[in-house]
This record gives structure tokens, C-alpha cells and sequence, in this order.
């Protein structure tokens, strides 16, 4: 057990006001919410390109999502389908926020969105424009449709947003590097609100292709609902999905003055590199843990005043097993009692914007006192033997959770989030 030290100096708090996604369970956070606790499965056949020459025929695809009756012909077709996915949960999260026709002083506010893979779509259809067409007729929306800080820019140029803006690009990470940096921004008085998360649409044949020859995303094609199954002895890959989530954080005086409704508070951010390799993490979880005790030490807490772990969790052989193992040094013997689930069992996983979903599944769980469940449970791994709250949610009064997320390239980023209790 390797405890970080406690305390860390007074700053500005953190709270979170605002949120909204959409994603393979819902356009919503209260559906997706609800589909979480019961266990409802977001994985299906492919059905936005023909997959049948694929050894893997499923993913996790946002559902009966219109972006031309949302933005109108014209604007849809200048953005990219994650951009268009982004732009759908800033409005739900400014408009429970309080904040999407104003109230923030515009220079104020800011922006952090990221992604995973990038616009891949534009990309994808330029190429094939200029391979039966030639580049002359490649679109004139081409460059800025593809630009990695699209997303964010147009988030900003929607609601007027001109404080900090920037996208985060760390993989997997994407969606609690935002948060954490998001949070960092407010806390060194850059900002007193920021709109921040993780955006992804990457179910196109480029990345099913690529993560195919890797042998990272599940073949489990005549069992879609079954596929994700972290940390179960037969999982075989994760599951490609596709969605965004984004939060609103506000400088607590700041969010109290104008009597918004506080979701929970922001407690903590670490992030570390692994070193190690490009697309393994360390077998002993040795970067996923500096992340777990950096955050814990910006929060100033030990593992004792943790109640919940949101894992990364992908249904991975490798990736459930060391972040296993990073739990069990950093908890020691307390790691088997402490409730660990991953919500990709359910959503699949939407890479870059992965940890921002999970964060508002950890709000939800503070603020209900119910801990959304690991389905597809069904043999245990030796190698990972903690409580995973197994197929049905469970009641839990919980007052502080961790969230991790991990990503190619050795990125981890953990957050912690706590239940609002206005003390002071």
C-alpha cells in the first residue's frame, strides 16, 4: 500500500452545475441513467456503413440521431458527426446549467473538448472524393470540419463562450483530461465556468479496420448485448461506440451567487504517462496508480475517504488486469471492499469522450446512493478478483468517487468527484 500524503493548499473550489450527453443508451443523462441502473445494453450490429467483410459487425451507435432536423441541411453538412454529437450535449448541459442563454460574463467562460481518434468521417470522404473525383471537388468545409479543436471552437462560437479554449487530445484519457484541466482553469481564476468533456464518432470503417488487425475490439458479432464484459475471465476486446458528454464546472461562490443547482463538487485531478509502451499498459498498473495518487493527493484525501471506483475498465485482457492490479497497490488490503464497476459493459467504449460519461455516472451514483452495475459478469478472472458490482445495481450511500480512464500511448487521467454537501 502506498498512501499519498493528505492536504493541499486552499483553492478555489470546483463544482459541477451542468450536464448532458448522448450516447448509445440515450439522448439524455436522466435515460441514460436510468438504462445504466437496469443494466441495459447500448451494443448492437452495425448499421452506419456495411460491415460484412469485418471480423467484427458491432458497436455501441447513438441512436435515431437526426442532425439535419437538429441543425437544418446547410449546417449539417459543414460538421463532422462528432462535432454534431458534441454540440447536442453542451446544449443539454448549459440548459440545466442555467446557463444557455447567458449568465456568465462571456470572457469567463470557457471551453475544453476533446476526442480520441479526430474526425475521421471528413477525412474518409475527402480521400474517396479525390480518388473518384479528383481534388477540385473536395469540400470547401473539408479542413475545418477535420480540425481537431473544431468541436470546442464551435461550442465557443454557439453560446459565447470566450474564455479558455482549447481541445485535448490523450486518447482514451480525452474525457477526464478535459475535466481535470477544465477544473485547473477555474481554480487558478482563468475562468469561473467551463464547458468540458470528450466527443467521438469514429464507427467507420478506418477504425474498425485498424483496431481489427490489432486484436483489440471483441468479434462476439451473434452476441452484441454480451460483447463488453470487463473484467470477466472470457472477454475478448472492447467495443467500439460512438457519443459525447460534457459538464459544466463553475467556481462554487460563483454558482451559489446565482443560485444554480449543484450536481457535485470537484475534488481531485491526476494524470501520469505509463513510459512503457505504445499501446500496453504496464502489467503491474504502474501509471494508472501515480494517476490514482496524484489525484488523491489534489484532493487531499487517502484511499480510506474513497467509496467508489467508476473503472476504466474496456473489456480488455490486459487493460482489466492491470488496472486491477494498480487498485489492489494502491488500496491494499481495503481494495475487496470497495465497490469497483465499469459502465462500458453497457455503453461500450466511446473512447475520448468515455471518462466524461462515466464522470456523470458518478454524479448520478453520489447524488442516488446507487452504484450502477458491470453486466455481462458471468466468470471470474483470477487475475481480477474485486468487487465489480456484478449485473444488477446496488444501493450505496456514497460520498466520494473515482473515475479512471486510460489511453493509448500510456495516458491516464483520474478524476474525483463528490456529493454536494455545501459545508463551508
Amino acid at each position: 500500500m502506498n498512501e499519498p500524503e493528505s492536504g493541499r493548499p486552499a483553492a478555489r473550489r470546483v463544482v459541477i452545475t451542468g450536464a448532458g450527453t448522448i450516447n448509445p443508451l440515450g439522448h439524455n443523462v436522466a435515460s441514460t441513467w436510468q438504462a445504466l441502473l437496469a443494466g441495459q445494453s447500448g451494443i448492437g450490429p452495425i448499421t452506419l456503413f456495411d460491415a460484412a467483410d469485418y471480423a467484427t459487425r458491432i458497436a455501441g451507435e447513438v441512436k435515431a440521431f437526426d442532425p439535419v432536423d437538429r441543425f437544418g441541411r446547410k449546417e449539417a453538412r459543414r460538421m463532422a458527426r462528432q462535432t454534431q454529437l458534441a454540440l447536442a450535449a453542451a446544449e443539454e448541459a448549459l440548459t440545466t446549467a442555467g446557463l444557455k442563454d447567458g449568465g456568465v460574463a462571456r470572457d469567463r467562460a470557457g471551453v475544453i473538448v476533446g476526442s480520441g481518434m479526430g474526425a475521421l468521417d471528413p477525412i474518409q470522404e475527402a480521400a474517396d472524393t479525390i480518388a473518384a473525383r479528383g481534388p477540385g471537388r473536395v469540400s470547401p468545409f473539408f479542413v475545418p470540419m477535420m480540425l481537431a479543436d473544431t468541436p470546442a471552437a464551435l461550442v465557443s462560437i454557439t453560446y459565447g463562450l470566450a474564455g479558455p479554449n482549447l481541445a485535448v487530445y490523450t486518447a482514451c484519457a480525452t474525457g477526464n483530461n478535459a475535466l481535470g484541466e477544465a477544473a485547473a482553469a477555474i481554480r487558478r481564476g482563468a475562468a469561473d465556468v467551463m464547458v468540458a468533456g470528450g466527443t467521438e464518432a469514429c464507427i467507420l470503417p478506418l477504425a474498425l479496420a485498424g483496431f481489427g488487425v490489432m486484436g483489440a475490439i471483441s468479434t462476439r458479432n451473434d452476441e452484441p448485448q454480451r460483447a463488453s464484459r470487463p473484467f470477466d475471465a472470457g472477454r475478448d476486446g472492447f467495443v467500439v461506440s460512438e457519443g459525447a458528454a460534457l459538464l459544466v464546472l463553475e467556481e462554487r461562490d460563483h454558482a451559489l451567487a446565482r443560485g444554480a443547482t449543484v450536481y457535485g463538487e470537484f475534488l481531485g485531478y491526476g494524470s501520469s504517462a505509463d513510459a512503457f509502451h505504445i499501446t500496453m499498459p504496464a502489467e503491474d498498473g504502474e501509471g494508472a496508480l501515480r494517476s490514482m495518487r496524484a489525484a488523491l493527493l489534489d484532493a487531499g484525501l487517502t484511499t480510506a475517504g474513497i467509496d467508489y471506483i467508476n473503472a476504466h475498465g474496456t473489456s480488455t485482457p490486459l487493460n482489466d488486469r492491470a488496472e486491477t492490479a494498480a487498485i489492489k497497490r494502491l488500496f491494499g488490503e481495503r481494495a475487496h471492499a470497495v465497490p469497483v464497476s465499469s459502465t462500458k459493459s453497457m455503453t461500450g467504449h466511446m473512447l475520448g469522450a468515455g471518462g466524461a460519461l462515466e464522470a456523470i455516472a458518478c454524479l448520478m451514483a453520489l447524488r442516488d446512493g446507487q452504484l450502477p452495475p458491470t453486466i455481462n459478469y458471468e466468470q471470474p478472472d483470477p487475475d481480477c478478483d474485486l468487487d465489480y458490482v456484478p449485473n444488477v445495481a446496488r444501493p450505496a450511500a456514497i460520498r466520494v468517487a473515482m473515475s479512471n480512464a486510460f489511453g493509448l500511448g500510456g495516458h491516464n487521467a483520474t478524476i474525483i468527484l463528490g456529493r454536494w454537501e455545501n459545508q463551508g
